[in-house]
């Protein structure tokens, strides 16, 4: 069984040294109590909302910074565990980036770049283009994709495909608006996403005023395991990464097997915005 954290934040807006801290001490706690991966909020090394592009240079990281490495010295203390964390990402091109990292204790090992940009982000950030990386670990593979990337299943199926055993996804949920319902939105595309994919998906949310502290793990099933509730906590649960590579559903329908991509194609069609 692999224990997974997922670390519900509240980091300090535009305060990039304060939140290296925040979230290196998040780890450090979360591995101490038997955590195998650590998942850390959506920009959690930025905090606040990003209005611009300045703004956002001011608290971006490239892939060396030292935030990577004190996630990486935390896991020294836990053989074989990983840190997924987003965080504003300076890249070598000149663009900016909603980037999470998978780090281990012999460093950064993946960087994914969101692909799929929430509202204003796409004033702030490029769009990544790479696929979501699937990365080998001692507590399986896991996939890793950013935020609003979970509301298309064509994204969390190419991870699936791949073979994810779990995705990991930093999220920053905005609280509901009054007569969407009750229950963190996020939630539900978590718990419908593993489902449909039969993988595992735990979701970091960010805590404080205007988000939803939707923290939660989800089995290969699509039951929910773990909601962190309000403030700063975690949602905590044990995953069995074989579970989401058995895509038997039932008697002789298999997920996989019973694909049919010829008949697919619709799905890659240019985009059209007619009716």
């Amino acid at each position: 069984m692999t224990r997974i954290a997922a670390c519900q934040l509240a980091p300090v807006p535009d305060g990039l040294a304060a939140n290296a801290e925040l979230t290196a001490d998040a780890v450090r706690e979360a591995l101490a109590q038997g955590a195998d991966v650590v998942i850390l909020p959506q920009l959690v090394t930025t905090g606040g909302v990003l209005e611009d592009a300045e703004q956002a240079r001011a608290v971006a990281v490239a892939s060396g910074h030292g935030v990577f490495a004190a996630w990486a010295a935390a896991c020294t203390a836990r053989q074989g565990s990983v840190v997924v964390g987003g965080f504003c990402e300076a890249g070598d091109d000149g663009q900016l980036y909603n980037s999470a990292a998978v780090v281990d204790a012999t460093g950064l090992r993946a960087v994914y770049r969101c692909a799929h940009l929430w509202d204003r982000e796409r004033v702030v950030f490029a769009a990544g283009s790479a696929p979501p990386p699937v990365v080998d670990t001692a507590h399986g593979r896991i996939g890793v994709l950013v935020n609003y990337d979970l509301r298309f299943p064509e994204w969390t199926r190419t991870a699936a495909l791949a073979g994810a055993d779990l995705l990991a996804v930093p999220v920053a949920w905005p609280a509901a608006q009054p007569g969407e319902g009750g229950g963190p939105d996020g939630q539900l595309v978590a718990a419908a996403t593993a489902r449909l994919e039969r993988v595992a998906v735990a979701c970091a949310d960010r805590s404080g005023p205007g988000w939803t502290a939707g923290s939660c793990i989800v089995s290969a099933s699509g039951q929910l395991l773990a909601a962190a509730g309000p403030g700063r906590s975690a949602a905590w649960a044990d995953v069995d990464p074989e579970a989401s590579r058995d895509k038997l559903v039932a008697g002789s329908s298999d997920l996989w097997l019973d694909r049919r991509p010829e008949l697919y194609d619709r799905l890659t069609a240019p985009r059209s915005t007619s009716g």
